[in-house]
């Protein structure tokens, strides 16, 4: 039976590290817990919270109901033949443990997602993606476990109904499904790479690297990612805090004929994708710090929590900035 703890501080259940409390919390380590748990009286009555590594929440307040931390565990091979490779893994599994699991294996594909906070079942809910890779193109099957009878589905990529940042699971099945695992489709041999940001091919070059690995992209995005974000055990953060804004063609240019040097790369539908990075630092924002919150000093994109810091104070340094973006 699932172990309820009561009034307990969720200061280390979250990387932006805001000091708030549950009134019950409880950790679920197979699918089964879980469904029992759906049939107890206490999750019927109480407002729900599904957490993973809460490396992509800010706390505004105490949370006056029931946090269900998501700890399911175990990575698995499904199927495979000469050329693929399905990976099967359990929604609690930390995101980058999978990663460098399935790149020590020297199975392709999932790169260039190196070094994501997060665990394995937020990664469909958001669709993360980072250096012209989204977890949508790796998908093989979703499973979940319906968060009012117990019951298990399956959902093919094309239900997960993946977007930019988005997905099935953020809109119509917004907390109806707890995820239980997901099945990656990766390469094991002829291997497209993905190195179109100039940033992974000039530390490629630093490296000098002759011919490209999994490994070898890997390391690339790893070496750039903690040059320029800061580790959520020293300084509280949650990655990337803004998703880059879609513009059509004709808006991009109005925009290019005002501000020449604005960056930009293409997105889907003809559209193109502005990084917001450049946009808040062009509003002045990098580096400036309030207090004990800020937005941090090598990567506009991410606000920190220099400590002792609140959600409010940061959700209101969020709405600041977009306000002078836009």
């Amino acid at each position: 039976m699932v172990q309820i703890i009561k009034n307990i501080s969720l200061l280390p259940y979250n990387t932006f590290g805001i000091d708030v409390s549950a009134n019950y919390f409880c950790e679920v380590n197979t699918a089964t817990e879980l469904q029992e748990l759906i049939q107890s009286s206490l999750y019927k009555e109480e407002p729900r919270l599904m957490l993973g590594a809460g490396s992509n929440i800010l706390f505004t307040k105490n949370f006056q109901g029931l946090v269900i931390k998501n700890a399911l565990a175990g990575i698995s091979v499904v199927a495979e033949d000469e050329d693929r490779i399905l990976v099967k893994a359990h929604a609690g599994e930390m995101w980058h443990y999978l990663v460098m699991h399935c790149v020590n294996q020297g199975w392709g594909g999932i790169e260039n997602l190196s070094l994501i906070p997060g665990t394995v079942g937020a990664a469909p809910i958001q669709n993360i993606g980072a250096y012209g890779v989204e977890i949508a193109e790796l998908v093989e099957k979703v499973e979940g476990i319906d968060t009012t009878s117990g019951a298990l589905r399956s959902f093919n990529k094309d239900e997960c109904r993946f977007e930019y940042r988005e997905s099935a699971f953020k809109v119509k099945l917004k907390e109806k499904y707890f995820i239980s695992s997901v099945t990656l489709s990766l390469s094991k041999k002829n291997h497209l790479f993905n190195i179109q940001y100039g940033a992974i091919r000039d530390t490629l070059n630093q490296h000098h690297v002759k011919s490209l690995s999994v490994k070898a992209v890997s390391d690339a995005v790893i070496n750039i990612r903690q040059s320029k974000l800061p580790d959520h055990t020293v300084i509280g953060n949650a990655g990337s805090f803004f998703k880059n804004p879609t513009l059509t063609a004709k808006h991009f240019q109005e925009l290019k004929n005002t501000y020449a040097s604005i960056p930009s790369y293409p997105s889907d539908n003809q559209n193109i994708k502005v990084p917001a990075a450049w946009l808040i630092e062009q509003c002045g924002w990098k580096g400036k710090r309030i207090n004990n919150i800020g937005v941090h000093p090598l990567q506009a994109l991410v606000l920190v929590n220099y400590g002792g810091g609140t959600g409010e104070e940061i959700l209101h340094l969020a709405m600041q900035i977009q306000s002078d973006v836009k």
